[in-house]
């Protein structure tokens, strides 16, 4: 396929950033999103170009680090996968294809498409946690009984890999997709349940301090979240929210 990139380049946090053009040939369907974009930084490193930053890791579809907005979505037209897993089978000859990094407040680029997501780790450190002491008295998996029902919608909500999307595609900027995803994976468990206020109250507290957006409901997060991640989540979270504030 021939192809032309219209890809977001900005030198660092504080310079002004601008999209620049790029021809490619040569991409075969099989190629991923991410091996079409080191076919190009190859051609840009052999003619003593800077090439493009871009986040990658496993490319696995596990990690959520290779996030990048992609014709105006985020992780591309596919669904249910995030970029590292698109395929350029998605595109046809002759496209053109805009890449741009994820772009919010609490987001701010690095450099090209690489943003800084450090404040999802924030919001992590503040409750989603489990203060359980397993350093040399490991306990049973069986101990506890769990309902399978309880314990599925738990593994769901836990299988958010953090990659921002939720964040990248609301028009808010909302990470509440996100808060809520990792608030629900222990509020379904009773091993969740000990810290559940304080966790839920400091994580919501770390969320409107990294300067997120609030929620309206349009789903737009469960729509291009890789993992499917349920808006029934945020309900819980607001449930839990609103139990622990009134409890003081």
């Amino acid at each position: 396929m021939k192809l032309t990139l219209q890809i977001w380049r900005q030198k660092d946090a504080k310079a002004a950033g601008k999209i620049v053009e790029y021809p490619l040939d040569g991409i075969e369907g099989d190629m991923s999103f991410l091996e079409m974009l080191d076919v190009l930084n190859e051609q840009l490193i052999n003619k003593g170009d800077e090439p493009v930053s871009f986040d990658h890791d496993c490319r696995e579809g596990i990690c959520g680090t290779c996030s990048l907005f992609i014709n105006g979505e985020a992780h591309g037209p596919d669904r249910g996968i995030p970029t590292c897993q698109l395929h350029m089978r998605m595109f046809k000859d002759g496209d053109t294809i805009f890449i741009e990094p994820f772009r919010a407040a609490a987001f701010p680029v690095i450099k090209d498409l690489v943003v800084d997501r450090s404040a999802f780790d924030r919001i992590q450190h503040a409750g989603g946690f489990v203060s359980v002491n397993t350093s040399g008295n490991p306990v049973d998996a069986n101990t506890i009984p769990i309902p399978k029902h309880d314990a599925d919608r738990a593994f769901d909500a836990a299988t958010c890999i953090g990659c921002g999307a939720c964040v990248a595609t609301c028009k808010n900027s909302s990470a509440m997709l996100f808060v809520a995803a990792k608030v629900s994976q222990y509020a379904l468990l009773p091993q969740g349940r000990v810290e559940a206020a304080d966790r839920v109250l400091n994580m919501v507290k770390q969320m409107d301090a990294e300067g997120f957006g609030n929620c309206t409901n349009t789903g737009a997060c469960e729509v291009e979240c890789p993992k499917g991640i349920s808006l029934e989540n945020i309900a819980r979270m607001n449930r839990e929210y609103l139990s622990a504030s009134m409890k003081g």
